[in-house]
């Protein structure tokens, strides 16, 4: 079993790539970062085509805990340390701008009714502490909660979303539009000008690579900067034995649960306890760390409704929590490596390059002959995978 609850409608498969197909652009990777890509491209009067391996959303934006949470993987005053205030409060507001811009576009789709960061042990609500003193230091809205779920923040501008009919909706609008997209044409070559798929090819003056699990392997200069991780999920049938009326990540992350409005519970996590195994590029669910999520959600959550979903997803993590947003190629552009937070930071980083760009979010980092020195990886939370 492989399949995440959120494909619950049905979908009409879009061509496949064949033959030669002349654009301006061409974006690679029909997820929330490339379907964001093409809208604004299209908004500008570029001439763009768009392709996927296997099918709109097929990858982790329709496969993630449906969290939209402002700012980046890791918490504000964590990014306030790493970034400085001016920065991490700039990247905050962007990211939360982004998250209204989309519930409006997208009615339906989104609801914007907080998210809740409760603390698993005393030390992590002494760190939900300075993350509160952080954000109401520059404004931000954020209270103190204390409920039924646990103790720590609440965050009012945050929410849910049904992630693969956000993809979805934007992939039929697109078509209407008049956009070309391709399913089931996987990358098999790139060339500068050129991109070959199994039947077909593109021939555009740019390309845009736009996904986030895997990217190393499409570029393997990346590979010191990027590594893909696996991350698992399962869902409940329809349930009202338990009530989280919001979004919920715990233990600084690394769990994360929603419940639908159907009343079934989405939970994902546990990636820290075998986490060499789940720095893989494979996305098919393991015994091992399904077996934890079903203990926890039995004992922590207290749900006893049957799993009726088990699923998993590639994402890309990079060293410093930062995506990747840049010319990497003649012409070529990569976009990924969100580190478990690519719904809202992937768009708005797609629609709006300049804003993002990698020399802002990379100032400082030594380089030789253009790559980055080898990273070290560390146990990053997916923070909700949103």
């Amino acid at each position: 079993m492989n399949k995440p609850i959120w494909d619950d409608a049905p979908w009409e498969p879009l061509p496949t790539l064949a033959g030669v197909v002349r654009a301006d652009v061409c974006v690679v990777g029909l997820g929330g970062s490339g379907l964001a890509a093409l809208e604004e491209l299209q908004a500008r009067g570029v001439d763009a085509v768009g392709l996927d391996a296997r099918g709109a959303g097929a990858g982790a934006a329709g496969r993630n805990g449906g969290f939209v949470l402002a700012g980046l993987a890791k918490f504000y005053h964590e990014t306030v340390a790493q970034l400085g205030r001016e920065v991490a409060a700039g990247i905050y507001r962007a990211t939360a701008e982004e998250i209204r811009r989309q519930a409006a576009a997208l009615p339906g789709v989104f609801n914007l009714n907080g998210s809740l960061r409760l603390a698993a042990t005393p030390a992590e609500l002494d760190d939900c502490r300075a993350h509160l003193a952080a954000l109401q230091a520059d404004g931000f809205p954020v209270e103190w909660y204390r409920g039924p779920e646990g103790e720590g923040l609440l965050l009012p501008t945050d929410g849910v979303f049904q992630p693969l009919a956000r993809v979805r909706t934007l992939a039929r609008r697109l078509r209407a539009q008049g956009v070309r997209l391709f399913e089931r044409s996987p990358l098999k070559k790139l060339v500068p000008g050129q991109v070959v798929s199994d039947a077909g090819a593109v021939v555009a003056d740019t390309v845009i690579v736009a996904v986030d699990g895997r990217l190393e392997r499409i570029f393997p200069e990346l590979a010191p900067r990027v590594r893909t991780a696996r991350l698992q999920m399962l869902a409940t049938a329809p349930t009202r034995e338990a009530n989280f009326p919001r979004a919920v990540y715990w233990r600084h992350g690394y769990e994360y649960w929603q419940q639908r409005p159907d009343g079934a519970i989405a939970l994902g996590g546990f990636r820290d306890h075998a986490l060499e195994d789940e720095w893989t590029q494979s996305a098919e669910p393991t015994d091992f760390i399904q077996e934890k999520l079903e203990r926890f959600l039995r004992g922590h959550l207290g749900v006893n409704a049957p799993v009726t979903h088990r699923w998993a997803a590639s994402v890309g993590y990079t060293a410093d929590g930062l995506p990747v947003l840049e010319q990497v190629r003649p012409k070529v552009w990569a976009l990924g490596g969100y580190s478990g937070t690519g719904n809202i930071v992937g768009s708005f980083a797609a629609a709006r390059p300049r804003r993002w760009s990698a020399a802002r979010f990379r100032r400082g980092r030594k380089r030789s002959g253009g790559r980055a020195a080898a990273p070290k990886f560390v146990s990053a939370p997916a923070r909700g995978w949103a």
